[in-house]
């Protein structure tokens, strides 16, 4: 398991948003497990992704944990 943080200029909002877009259905296919409260889950293809957002200043701290999908959470981080 990988774990991740990084600093967007989103809301917390967009980010989760984006993220849903990007690990969702109509994105690399994985099902939303959970999505509210500041955070998102999603699973499939033997592992999953957590992410964790919080508001801070005019963007957001972004947390991820991944399992089996290091490469992607790296692609959308660089997106966010």
């Amino acid at each position: 398991m990988a774990h991740y943080g990084k600093e967007s200029k989103l809301s917390p909002a967009k980010v989760l948003e984006k993220a849903v877009e990007f690990f969702g259905p109509g994105g690399l296919g994985l099902e939303v497990k959970e999505k509210g409260g500041g955070c998102a889950s999603f699973e499939g293809g033997g592992g999953h992704v957590f992410i964790e957002v919080c508001e801070k200043g005019k963007g957001a701290d972004v947390d991820l944990e991944t399992r089996e999908w290091d490469y992607q959470v790296k692609q959308f981080m660089n997106k966010i």
